[in-house]
Formats: C-alpha cells, sequence, structure tokens
C-alpha cells in the first residue's frame, strides 16, 4: 500500500522546483526543530526508520499542507506521545 508521500510517477503535483535554496531554514523556528529532532536521535529517544515511519502515516490531507519542517515537528510530536516522554496533546498549540 502507497502512502501518501510515495507520490513518484503520479500526475497533478505540478513541476517540482529543483533548484537549490541558498538558506537551510526560512525561520527560527525550523532550525530549533532540525536541532531537536538531531538531539533525540543522539540522546535514542527514537530512530531513523521510527521517525521518517511518524511523518509517512500522517493523515494525507496534513502531510498534503504541511511544509517540510511542519512534518518533522509532527513526528517528533507523535513519537514523543507515543514513547510516554510527553502527555498526549502537550504540544497541539506549540
Amino acid at each position: 500500500m502507497a502512502r501518501i508521500n510515495d507520490v513518484g510517477g503520479m500526475t497533478g503535483f505540478g513541476v517540482i522546483d529543483t533548484s537549490d535554496d541558498a538558506e537551510p531554514f526560512h525561520a527560527d523556528w525550523e532550525a530549533r526543530v532540525f536541532a531537536l529532532q538531531r538531539a533525540l536521535l543522539v540522546k535514542k529517544v527514537f530512530n531513523l526508520d521510527e521517525f521518517r515511519d511518524a511523518i509517512e502515516t500522517m493523515p494525507p490531507q496534513e502531510y498534503l499542507a504541511a511544509s517540510y519542517y511542519e512534518r518533522w515537528f509532527h513526528a517528533i510530536r507523535t513519537l514523543l506521545e507515543r514513547k510516554g516522554v510527553i502527555e498526549p496533546g502537550a504540544l497541539d498549540h506549540a
């Protein structure tokens, strides 16, 4: 079963922008999400397979509406809740 992130070969998604972006982050919160993900990986709170799965199992409407780092934040929040590190909903309005 294909997940929403697996859109290879599908039509209707428009042209893919392959130009390089000089800035790795477009907002401070994106850099913080990146750093948080790295820190949690180093501390072995979750691994990359779990992180990728948490992104790939996002509901299709949410996945398509989210930016790259919004997907990362969703995965971090999902995994921290799933593993009991934070209470469910604790980061819903973060």
